[in-house]
């Protein structure tokens, strides 16, 4: 049985882990904890997924507005746990925590762009990003 919650008080060691365990992490800065803090303290909607004996195999990290729009950042299976609809499920419950009415968007990890269309999302023909710059993150540099 697994259970479905909000964490907004997700640690960032539980975080990590969990991405390692997944195939998130060769997407995220796992090694720098700064980052991953500041990822988890600023999100909106963090929802997790736990198996009975409490150990986190799911996570969504989601910033949203509430009305119009939810950036759905993050979404980790712990790969033991994978093709159980525990990503789908908390697809959905994000959503829900964020509000119905908003657009839920993401941005698919390679390996995983024909998962989405099989659970009803649909594709977006444009997306445009402006990359991170090389310098320190502001909330990294000393006052």
């Amino acid at each position: 049985m697994i259970t479905y919650q909000i964490e907004p008080k997700l640690s960032a060691n539980t975080f990590v882990d969990l991405l390692r365990r997944s195939t998130l992490a060769a997407r995220r800065p796992v090694d720098q904890p700064q980052i991953i803090e500041g990822m988890l303290r600023k999100a909106d909607v963090i929802a997790t997924a736990r198996s009975e004996e409490g150990s986190l195999v799911g996570v969504a990290r989601s910033i949203t507005d509430f009305h119009y729009c939810t950036y759905l950042s993050d979404l980790a299976v712990d790969e033991a746990f994978q093709r159980q609809g525990i990503g789908r499920r908390l697809i959905e419950f994000s959503h829900q925590q964020a509000g119905l009415q908003t657009n839920l968007i993401l941005l698919a990890a390679p390996a995983a762009a024909t998962y989405y269309p099989h659970i009803g999302m649909e594709s977006h023909p444009s997306c445009w990003i402006r990359r991170a710059a090389e310098t320190p993150h502001e909330c990294d540099r000393k006052p």
